[in-house]
């Protein structure tokens, strides 16, 4: 029977247990689970969807066990290289090239909250044309497909080509295109990515190989914090999943995005340190989420949904102790707050008026305000006026001193793990620069 109270790393710790799944792999390269087996425990859709290898449960990462969907009912477990990672572009962002939004009332720039939104702009605004140097695209299918019948390789971690077949699997398309030249499958997201599940692109990449003549064109785009990142990619071999390359990738943006080091000074010289984060004269925990980029997504999905603590692991992947620690960064900032519903007694997640004015700025003007509240805090303070005048950011030990110092936590073993957080916030603020 069910049981909803284990979590998904749980669940999947008795399923290993269960059936032995970590010997079978060392002893045959793969294991087959059915849907059936798995909804034992927990829902599949639930533990067996990761976009991010960031999102793995500890229990399969742990033992470097991946997973794909094989069939309607059925999955493989083994110890696959099944994700790809997303370089960051190294391009500064720029506004988009000969791009003009038409005057139109229900498009709002502002609020492009969900990957259709993302589509969608992406469509009227020409930027894909721009990014694949391509006119006239008509976006021609798109949503649940199923894949058909196919065989393929992927490399594992031990180097070796495995041999998997697909039976009538489904795949999800977000935007499918057609020009002149070629057909375009993009899989399209709305929050930040260290990598992406290959699986994305190839079971569409395959299902549409025997359908059309013209060449296939792979899109990968992340929409967030007001950027579209896009990424091109290509299978070098069509049977080999692991044969993905990158082709390009650029930035784009409809706003002012120039921010000189002028900028963050400016905002360091008008700043006023509010609080020095010490245990006992702070009530929200201090920052353990490593991702800035991720604490901006969260703000905007808490936008126009104020969200449970499950809303969030859910949209992110996330297990819950993840989840507190993105909302506990925007409380952190002032910038959301914890709620109870009368109606359901349930706590929702969501922004406080500065989270909203936040959200409401255009991209150059919401990035110095978030600077300006992150400088409130005296840490951040003396770090970035440090980095910005020796040109470079503190070690982590160097932070850790600093969290001791001003008896942010208790011993040194956390105040190193809270200053990996610290200087990953620091490389973004500086990140910024596109001078």
């Amino acid at each position: 029977m069910s049981n909803i109270k284990l979590t998904t790393n749980q669940a999947w710790q008795k399923l290993l247990t269960e059936y032995n799944i970590v010997q079978e792999v060392e002893e045959n390269r793969t294991f087959e689970i059915l849907s059936s087996e798995i909804k034992e425990y927990r829902e599949p859709r639930l533990m067996a969807k990761w976009d991010s290898s960031t999102f793995l449960p500890k229990s399969l990462k742990d033992k470097d066990l991946t997973i794909l969907p094989t069939s309607r009912y059925k999955y493989t477990v083994g110890d696959f290289e099944l994700y790809q990672s997303i370089p960051p572009v190294k391009q500064s962002v720029v506004d988009m090239k000969r791009v003009v939004l038409p005057e139109l009332e229900t498009v709002d720039v502002n609020d492009i909250n969900s990957e259709a939104k993302a589509i969608n702009v992406l469509k009227i605004s020409n930027v894909l044309n721009d990014f694949l140097g391509e006119e006239k695209l008509l976006e021609t299918f798109n949503g649940k497909m199923s894949v058909g019948n196919f065989d393929f390789n992927v490399l594992n971690k031990r180097n070796e080509l495995i041999t998997l077949n697909v039976d009538r699997s489904q795949c999800e398309i977000d935007g499918g295109f057609e020009s002149d030249q070629s057909v375009i499958i993009m899989e399209a997201k709305n929050i930040p990515m260290d990598d992406f599940i290959i699986r994305q692109l190839y079971y569409p990449y395959r299902l549409w190989l025997n359908k059309v003549n013209k060449p296939i064109r792979l899109v990968y785009s992340i929409y967030t914090n007001q950027i579209f990142r896009l990424y091109e990619y290509q299978f070098n071999d069509y049977n080999n999943y692991s044969s993905i390359e990158l082709i390009q990738n650029k930035n784009y943006s409809l706003q002012d995005t120039t921010i000189t080091y002028d900028d963050l000074y400016g905002v360091y010289q008008n700043t006023k340190v509010v609080t020095d984060d010490a245990i006992d004269s702070s009530e929200v925990p201090f920052i353990q989420a490593n991702s800035f980029e991720r604490v901006i997504s969260l703000m905007e999905n808490l936008y126009d949904n104020p969200m449970t603590v499950t809303g969030v692991s859910i949209l992110y992947s996330f297990d819950k102790r993840q989840s507190d620690y993105y909302f506990n960064a925007l409380r952190y900032l002032g910038l959301a707050e914890r709620v109870l519903d009368g109606s359901d007694r349930r706590s929702y997640m969501q922004l406080t008026k500065k989270g909203i004015y936040a959200h409401n700025l255009n991209y150059k003007e919401r990035q110095l305000y978030l600077l300006s509240v992150i400088l409130e805090h005296k840490i951040f303070n003396e770090l970035f006026i440090e980095s910005f005048n020796q040109k470079s950011i503190p070690t982590t030990d160097g932070i850790a001193q600093l969290i001791l110092k001003y008896k942010v936590v208790e011993n040194l073993v956390t105040a190193k793990r809270r200053a990996s957080s610290v200087k990953r916030w620091l490389e973004w603020i500086f990140s910024l620069v596109s001078e």
